[in-house]
C-alpha cells in the first residue's frame, strides 16, 4: 500500500511512463471486490425475500389451522349437545323389565287378534253360504212365478240354472238330492218349446196397418162390345152402337143368370166402422198373444175373420191376402203347458233346513 500511496503522490511525467502496468492489477482487484459485494448483497436480498415468503406461508398455515380448530370446536359442541339429547331420551325410556313385559303383552295381543280373525272368517264364511242358499231359494220362487204368470220358459230356465250353480258352489254332498231335482226340472224346461209371442205380436201389428188400406172393390163386368165393334166396319151405325154399349157397360149391367150374392159397396162411415171393428179384434189378439191366453187369441182371430168375410169382398186381393195371413196366425200356438217347479223348491228348502239342524243342536248343548 505504501507503494500505491507513493505512486499517487508523485507527479506523473514522461520519464516514468514505463511504470503504468504496475497499477492495473490493483484496479482488477477492486472490481472483483465490488462484484463480490454485489453478489453477497443479492444473496442477502434473496435470503430476505425467501424468509419473508416463509413468514407469509407460516402465517397462512396458522390462520387455516385456526379455522380448522374452530370448526372442530363447533363439531365437538354439536356432538356434546346430541350426547346430552340422547342422554335425556335414554333417561325417559322404561326399564328393561318393563320392556320385556310390554313385549309379552304385544305377543299375546297378536295371538288373540289372529284367533279372532280366524273365528270371524269362519262365521262370515258360514253366513255367506247361508246368504247364497237363501238366494237360490229366491231364484226358484222367481222361476215359479215367471212360469205361472207369463209362461216365460227362457227366464225360468236361467233362474233354475243360477240356483243349481249356487248349490254346486257349496261343495256339500248333502245337496245331491236337491241338485238331482233341479236337473230334472232343467230337462223338462229344455224339452218345452217356447212360443214366439213377440213374433206373433209384430205380425198382427202389420195386419192392423193393412186394415186401414182395405177398400171395397167395384164390380167389373166382361162385355162383348169390343168384339162386336171389331166385326163391324167404321162409320156404320152398328159400330157406333157397340162403342156406346161398351162405354155404358162400365157403370151398370143386368145379369139375369147371376148365381152369387151381390153385396153393396161399402163407403163413408160404414167402411170406417168396419175397419175400426177389425182393428180392435186384431189388437185383442195381440194382447192374448203376449199374455199366453190361447182361448182369447183364437176367439179374437175368429171374430176378425168373420168381420172380414161378412163385410169385405173376398175377391179383393187385399182382403184375400189378409184372410190368408189371419188363417196362418190362428194355427200358431201362444200358450204352453209349463212344468211344475214346486218339487225342486221343496228339495232346496229341505236341504237348507238340514244344514240348520246341526247348528241348532250344538247351540242347545250346555
Amino acid at each position: 500500500m505504501s507503494e500505491t500511496v507513493l505512486s499517487n503522490n508523485e507527479q506523473p511525467s514522461a520519464i516514468d511512463a514505463p511504470q503504468t502496468p504496475v497499477e492495473q492489477p490493483a484496479k482488477r482487484a477492486g472490481n472483483g471486490l465490488a462484484l463480490l459485494a454485489l453478489l453477497i448483497g443479492a444473496a442477502g436480498v434473496a435470503v430476505g425475500g425467501w424468509g419473508a415468503w416463509q413468514v407469509r406461508q407460516l402465517q397462512g398455515s396458522e390462520q387455516g389451522q385456526g379455522e380448522h380448530i374452530e370448526a372442530l370446536n363447533q363439531r365437538a359442541e354439536a356432538l356434546q349437545q346430541r350426547q346430552q339429547q340422547f342422554g335425556s331420551q335414554l333417561a325417559t325410556l322404561p326399564a328393561a323389565s318393563e320392556l320385556e313385559d310390554r313385549r309379552r303383552l304385544v305377543a299375546q295381543l297378536q295371538s288373540d287378534q289372529q284367533r279372532l280373525s280366524q273365528r270371524l272368517e269362519t262365521v262370515l264364511g258360514e253366513s255367506r253360504k247361508e246368504w247364497r242358499l237363501a238366494e237360490a231359494e229366491h231364484l226358484l220362487r222367481l222361476a215359479t212365478l215367471r212360469l205361472s204368470a207369463l209362461q216365460d220358459i227362457a227366464s225360468a230356465k236361467a233362474l233354475v240354472e243360477g240356483a243349481d250353480e249356487i248349490l254346486r258352489e257349496q261343495s256339500d254332498p248333502g245337496a245331491f238330492a236337491a241338485r238331482e231335482q233341479l236337473a230334472r226340472s232343467l230337462a223338462t224346461l229344455n224339452s218345452t218349446q217356447q212360443p214366439d209371442r213377440t213374433g206373433l205380436f209384430l205380425k198382427l201389428a202389420a195386419q192392423r196397418e193393412q186394415v186401414q188400406q182395405l177398400s171395397a172393390q167395384s164390380p167389373e163386368f166382361n162385355s162383348d162390345a169390343d168384339a162386336l165393334g171389331a166385326l163391324t166396319a167404321d162409320g156404320d151405325g152398328a159400330s157406333r152402337l157397340s162403342r156406346w154399349w161398351a162405354e155404358i157397360s162400365k157403370y151398370f149391367q143386368i145379369d139375369f143368370d147371376a148365381d152369387q150374392n151381390v153385396r153393396p159397396l161399402l163407403a163413408g162411415q160404414s167402411l170406417n166402422q168396419l175397419r175400426l171393428a177389425l182393428s180392435l179384434t186384431i189388437e185383442q189378439a195381440q194382447w192374448a198373444a203376449l199374455n199366453g191366453q190361447a182361448k182369447v187369441y183364437s176367439q179374437a182371430l175368429d171374430d176378425a175373420r168373420s168381420v172380414l168375410l161378412a163385410n169385405f169382398n173376398p175377391d179383393n186381393p187385399q182382403s184375400k191376402a189378409m184372410l190368408d195371413s189371419l188363417n196362418a196366425l190362428a194355427e200358431q200356438p201362444v200358450s204352453v203347458v209349463v212344468p211344475d217347479l214346486s218339487e225342486s223348491l221343496a228339495a232346496v228348502q229341505a236341504y237348507i233346513q238340514r244344514r240348520h239342524l246341526p247348528a241348532e243342536g250344538e247351540g242347545g248343548k250346555p
